[in-house]
């Protein structure tokens, strides 16, 4: 299984309710330079978990809109800048398909995009994400363990 962990893009400081923080224009050309990246990997997700915070599903509405893949979306109320990375890995291993090479992209927040790939990774690194960073972990669903592959962000592709 691959599983792909993105930091949404910049967010205005802006708004009475981090929920409520809206991207930047900055934060939607970042997402726009990851969705290309993506699509140019020609990855068909199996599953987009996103969080409800607003600049997560502005962030996720981007790249579905360049991936073609809105049947894929779940909103996860779990993937909360609080949410707790065991439960989210509790929850990824409860998607998983040993017969099927899957492909997941959760859509996230610091600190948990950097918690998770901890919590995820035989190397135990929970590296710092950069706005619409994307970690990827190659996944052992039976060891429920992944390696960590490689952290891409648009900075790297412009």
């Amino acid at each position: 299984m691959q599983i792909y962990i993105m930091r949404h893009g910049q967010a205005s400081s802006l708004g009475s309710l981090d929920a409520e923080r809206q991207l930047t224009g900055e934060g939607r050309f970042e997402a726009k330079v990851m969705a290309n990246w993506l699509r140019n990997l020609k990855i068909n997700f199996d599953y987009i978990l996103v969080s409800p915070y607003i600049r997560a599903q502005q962030t996720c509405n981007t790249l579905v809109s360049i991936l073609d893949c809105a049947d894929k979306v779940v909103s996860l109320d779990l993937i909360i800048p609080s949410g707790t990375p065991t439960k989210v890995h509790d929850f990824i291993d409860g998607l998983a398909n040993a017969e099927n090479d899957q492909h997941i992209l959760l859509i996230s927040h610091l600190p948990l995009v950097s918690y998770l790939v901890e919590q995820l990774t035989i190397e135990r690194h929970a590296p710092i994400f950069q706005t619409a960073a994307i970690a990827q972990i190659d996944y052992d669903v039976e060891n429920m363990q992944g390696q960590f592959v490689r952290m891409v962000t648009p900075n790297d592709l412009c």
